[in-house]
């Protein structure tokens, strides 16, 4: 047997020996075992409840937070189950598109779930550490509100504006067709209401809450000592990107004025591949908001990370960062899709 002096590996012929020296295998095995564990160490995706593993985080040990919360909306809270949403074998809930059932109910579970959320990140975030969550048009006060009470301040709000939706207003034509009444009088409410829905207009933008933990001292002297607080104004937008950052974004051409404006790199179709996630967001929109929001080497962390695009934008950008998912399904896609 023949033994390479610097990684002990054995051999039966000595020529085998001596070519795995000569190209210097053993050193190339090595630095592959390295390069692996350093992107392990700065990618960590975790399946659990979010609220109880970061309670176990240091304090004052996060840069920047940005995720894209349960809402609360129908079937859609934090126990949701995404065969029950996708499988179901009726598309819609009680009349309604799934997620879209209005209970004034949801506004107070989201504000208390989000509440609980926003008192541990205080803690676990640097002072100018940021809170980037993404939410609804209807149900964005909860979550605002959330991160106010539990001492956040409330920056700004962006708005992700987009044109691929579908208008959710509901006809009232088969309810009418359920009246008492004759024939003729049906046909007449019907042709009355036709132009009136319910009031559910076709939604196309997706408010970002901008939310920060407040600084004991200047942005200058905080960003010294910790890194966070500033934002970065080198990345550009615009379909010439030559735009400071707005706190609007488009993520697809739609307008002149908007595109040469707002318009962040447009995403691949082939992104979303095999992603069964239901509220994927762009790679190009999550890298955005890293780039502005973090430092490279500064630690993201996604509370429900999803099917892992936060992770992605990490890696693509040189962030560190530590994403936690509930669903197994979305964590495993999460590890396939980070590599």
């Amino acid at each position: 047997m023949f033994t390479c002096p610097d990684c002990s590996e054995t051999f039966i012929e000595d020529y085998s020996r001596d070519f795995h020296i000569k190209e210097k295998l053993c050193v190339e095995a090595n630095k592959k075992k390295t390069e692996k564990k350093k992107a392990s160490k700065t990618i960590t995706i975790i399946n659990s409840n979010s609220l109880e593993y970061l309670k176990k985080l240091k304090n004052n040990s996060i840069d920047c937070v940005i995720t894209d919360p349960p809402y609360f909306i129908d079937k859609l809270d934090n126990k949701w189950d995404s065969k029950k949403v996708v499988n179901d074998s009726n598309s819609h809930i009680k009349h309604l598109p799934k997620g879209m059932k209005f209970d004034k109910k949801q506004v107070k579970d989201l504000y208390d779930f989000y509440l609980e959320l926003s008192k541990i990140l205080f803690d676990k975030l640097k002072p100018g550490g940021y809170f980037l969550s993404f939410s609804s048009p209807r149900l964005y006060h909860s979550i605002a509100m959330a991160n106010e009470i539990a001492g956040f301040e409330v920056r700004d709000m962006i708005n992700w504006v987009y044109t691929q939706t579908m208008p959710k207003g509901m006809s009232m034509t088969h309810l009418i067709k359920k009246l008492d009444i004759t024939d003729t009088e049906k046909e007449k409410m019907i042709d009355e209401y036709k132009d009136f829905k319910t009031p559910q207009i076709k939604s196309c933008f997706e408010p970002i809450c901008v939310s920060m933990k407040p600084m004991t001292t200047t942005f200058l002297k905080n960003e010294l000592n910790f890194q966070t607080g500033l934002i970065d104004f080198s990345q550009k937008v615009g379909i010439n990107s030559d735009k400071v950052p707005a706190n609007i974004i488009t993520t697809e051409e739609f307008n002149e004025v908007y595109d040469k404006n707002f318009l962040v790199k447009k995403a691949s179709k082939k992104e979303k591949g095999e992603n069964t996630h239901i509220t994927v967001k762009p790679v190009e929109l999550m890298e955005h908001l890293v780039k502005i929001f973090s430092k490279k080497n500064a630690l993201v962390v996604d509370p429900f990370l999803g099917s892992g695009t936060t992770a992605v934008a990490c890696k693509n950008t040189g962030r560190k960062c530590l994403g936690i998912e509930l669903n197994k399904e979305y964590y495993d896609i999460s590890i396939k899709r980070v590599g």
